[in-house]
Parts: C-alpha cells; sequence; structure tokens
C-alpha cells in the first residue's frame, strides 16, 4: 500500500481540496484507495459527506484498542473509502507521546490497511508537531500545496531543511503551487524564483478559481460532478503528474 499525504506547516493553501480530488482520482484509476482525514475540523469528512466515528478515539487508535479498519466508512464514489475524523484527533500529539517508539505510530496504525487498499490518502493539519514527524516518517511521498506568497515559500524551505536533517532520503516531496493568480506580478515572481530553487516542483498549477471554491458547497469531488471543466482537468492533470513522479 502507498501512503501519500497532503500536507503543509501553513494553514488555507488546498490541502483539502487537493486531498480530496486526488483521492477521487486515485480510486477513478482503478486503485483501492482510503482518505484518512487526520484534521480533527474534519473538512474532507464533511465534502465527502462523512460523519464522525464516536469510536475513533485518538486514545484508542494510539494504544491499539481500535484498529483502522473497523472504522472504514463508504463513501458514494467507487473504490473510494473514508477515515473521518474525530475532534479528538486534536490530541493525536498527547497520545503518541505517551507510547514507545511516537513517531512511528501512525505507520504501525496504518499496516491494518495494507491488505484491503492500493493507496491511503492522508489530509493533514496544519503546523509543525509530533503528528506531522508522523506523517513524514509514514508516507512514500508528501503532496504539498504551496501559495505563491513569500511566508508560504519560507514554509517550504522549513520543511525541506526537516527532510534532510532528520535524513528522509527516501521520502519524495512533491510540492505544487496552489491557489495561483497569473495577473498578480508577485505570484509571477515567485513562481520564477521558486522554480530555480526547488526544480522538484509540479509542473501543474492549481489557480485561484471560484468553481474550485464551490467545491465545498456541492460537497463532492470536482471531477465527480464536472469531469470536464476546467478545475477538474487542473487536477487530472496534477494526478497524473504525481503518478509519473511516484513511478519513478
Amino acid at each position: 500500500m502507498e501512503i501519500i499525504a497532503v500536507s503543509n506547516i501553513k494553514g488555507g493553501v488546498g490541502k483539502t481540496t487537493t486531498a480530496v480530488n486526488l483521492a477521487y482520482l486515485a480510486a477513478a484509476s482503478g486503485r483501492a484507495t482510503v482518505l484518512w482525514d487526520l484534521d480533527p475540523q474534519g473538512a474532507a469528512t464533511y465534502t465527502l459527506r462523512g460523519a464522525p466515528n464516536e469510536r475513533a478515539s485518538a486514545r484508542k487508535l494510539v494504544s491499539g484498542k481500535r484498529e483502522l479498519p473497523e472504522l472504514v466508512a463508504p463513501t458514494d464514489y467507487a473504490r473510494l473509502d473514508l477515515l473521518p475524523a474525530d475532534f479528538s484527533y486534536r490530541q493525536f500529539d498527547v497520545r503518541m507521546s505517551e507510547r514507545k517508539h511516537p513517531t512511528e505510530r501512525l505507520l504501525r496504525m496504518s499496516r491494518s490497511l495494507n491488505e484491503d487498499y492500493d493507496c491511503l490518502l492522508l489530509d493533514c493539519p496544519p503546523g509543525m508537531s509530533l503528528l506531522s514527524e508522523n506523517v513524514l516518517r509514514a508516507a512514500d511521498a508528501v503532496i504539498v500545496p504551496t501559495l505563491p506568497t513569500p511566508l508560504s515559500l519560507r514554509m517550504l524551505e522549513q520543511l525541506f531543511d526537516l527532510v534532510a536533517r532528520a535524513g528522509w532520503s527516501d521520502l519524495r516531496l512533491l510540492p505544487f503551487f496552489s491557489m495561483v493568480d497569473r495577473r498578480k506580478s508577485l505570484h509571477e515572481e515567485i513562481i520564477a524564483a521558486t522554480r530555480q530553487r526547488f526544480p522538484m516542483m509540479l509542473a501543474t498549477e492549481v489557480p485561484y478559481w471560484s468553481e474550485i471554491e464551490r467545491m465545498a458547497v456541492r460537497r463532492a469531488p470536482i471531477p465527480a460532478y464536472a469531469p470536464r471543466s476546467p478545475a477538474a482537468l487542473v487536477y487530472s492533470s496534477l494526478w497524473s503528474e504525481i503518478a509519473v513522479r511516484l513511478r519513478e
């Protein structure tokens, strides 16, 4: 099972929109996929019309009293399942710190999904924490939505530095530009400079379109309800590029 995380230290960069659309596209490509909503705010759970599971407490999961397959819920889409968020996930750091090998708990929990799924996609909360370190240890690749702004670029630099200091040479960081407005000269300048500094940036850029923002109103992946729309084509291009990178 391949583990793909959508993560960024900074909030408000389009992580959930990216995670939901990529999970749908992974499933549509024929891969049995489960999306784990790790954010206690539960935006991905809401978008996929899931409901919090009262048994899915952070304490029970970390201690092993609950296994992830017990908590999986189906979605309206073929081959796509959901592990709903729970408000107790805000305590993941505390619960993990109480266990031996605290940075490996998420990887251990995810192993129970290996037999049933080809792809585990993680929608991660913002910030840098023990949970974030668990995600970086567990993931095969981390998709990093990045705004073309100075602060967002600074967060990207910090993430690369963290991975380098930890020596995770086999972890693939795949950043891409999100919420891009090419009419802004600042966006143009930062994109050009960042692509020179980080040549591994994905070529696909997700524009700042109201069509994408409306996804939360429709509560569905864009390729599911508007498969030929420009926004759906952008996310399809993004997923195709990620799939190529993962095969390399």
